[in-house]
């Protein structure tokens, strides 16, 4: 026929069940295809908004696609490392993606030259907070004034949102990881489908006896919820972007979220416990172990074949993240030193221009 217009006027609708066809001579066509119906002008004005990159998978080099977030001086500090060790251990191009609400303004006038010298390149993105996400008194729903929570929102809840359309895949990376392993085997793996991969928690003979009374997802309701899947950590996970949207996995995850998070004991540790509790509707890829590496809830004989070494709090000691990181990854104090290099370089370059 004609088709119909469907005005929407606020978000919290009933549920509308919409029938489709595709016009002859297009019944090849797929319904979600990104690009297709995209006009050349709107992709025109999509590019001169976010600048020239590649987001496709083709090629025995694409470009690598990573997000990441800070809050605060020591997770930037970190965040430059974690770059420099993504660099060193990753030849193809690499695109580093951050929200732009949460980096301090030092950190974002220091990325230009930064990343130029680590020949990487990168984008800032702003989000706004849906508003059928605030409750009654306007506040972000479910974050209950914690600014971590807030962040680890944002890490989670808008994938299918955030990024642009024509992107196929990205990688999520922790500020306090370092990366030993080529990112390009992680970004082309094989998900079988699945919209996301995560590592699960170190089992079996990686476990790390001496925190094992602290693996609460091996007791209680984890067991129970669970049943025989596994707990995955969320410091370093790959998302298939078109799968992910032809899933509704967005939907679904915020549909869990809304929920859920009014209950102040569910979700406390949001942006892991989200996708784990959702196993049983949206599937999770278990990556290979080695790639990641955390020395509270893995043993030492491990460690050796890591492929990403994540520095998550350990329950016992809590011991700080930059003494960590000097203890148990061997590479980190020169990595360190070359991120404060170059941003003292950096800042008296751009002192000279002045």
């Amino acid at each position: 026929g004609d088709g119909a217009v469907m005005r929407l006027d606020k978000w919290l609708l009933p549920s509308i069940k919409l029938s489709c066809h595709l016009r002859s001579g297009h019944e090849a066509s797929n319904l979600f295809n990104k690009v297709q119906g995209r006009s050349r002008s709107s992709k025109r004005k999509a590019s001169r908004a976010r600048g020239n990159f590649n987001a496709s998978l083709e090629g025995s080099c694409p470009t690598i696609h990573i997000f990441s977030v800070a809050s605060g001086h020591l997770y930037e500090k970190l965040l430059r490392v974690m770059m420099i060790s993504a660099r060193r251990n990753t030849k193809c191009p690499l695109r580093f993606w951050f929200f732009d609400g949460f980096m301090s303004p030092d950190f974002k006038a220091s990325m230009v030259q930064f990343a130029a010298t680590l020949d990487v390149s990168f984008e800032f993105i702003a989000f706004k907070w849906p508003s059928w996400l605030r409750d009654s008194h306007g506040a972000h729903f479910g974050i209950r004034g914690d600014r971590q929570r807030l962040i680890w929102a944002h890490k989670i809840l808008f994938l299918d949102i955030i990024f642009p359309l024509d992107l196929q895949r990205i990688i999520f990376l922790d500020a306090d990881l370092t990366i030993r392993g080529d990112l390009l085997e992680l970004y082309t793996m094989d998900l079988g489908g699945a919209p996301y991969a995560f590592t699960p928690f170190c089992s079996g003979q990686r476990v790390n006896t001496e925190t094992a009374g602290y693996r609460f997802w091996d007791t209680g309701f984890w067991k129970g919820h669970l049943q025989e899947q596994p707990y995955h950590i969320s410091a370093l996970f790959v998302v298939d972007l078109v799968t992910f949207r032809q899933q509704s996995v967005g939907d679904t995850l915020r549909g869990i979220y809304h929920s859920m998070a009014g209950d102040p004991s569910s979700l406390s540790n949001l942006d892991q416990d989200l996708p784990n509790y959702a196993q049983h509707s949206v599937h999770i890829k278990a990556l290979p172990p080695d790639w990641l590496w955390c020395e509270s809830w893995c043993n030492n004989d491990s460690k050796t074949t890591a492929k990403a070494i994540d520095l998550c709090q350990n329950p016992k000691t809590k011991e700080n993240k930059v003494q960590m990181a000097k203890r148990i990854i061997s590479e980190w104090p020169v990595l360190d030193e070359e991120a404060s290099a170059m941003i003292t370089s950096n800042a008296k370059l751009g002192h000279h221009e002045l």
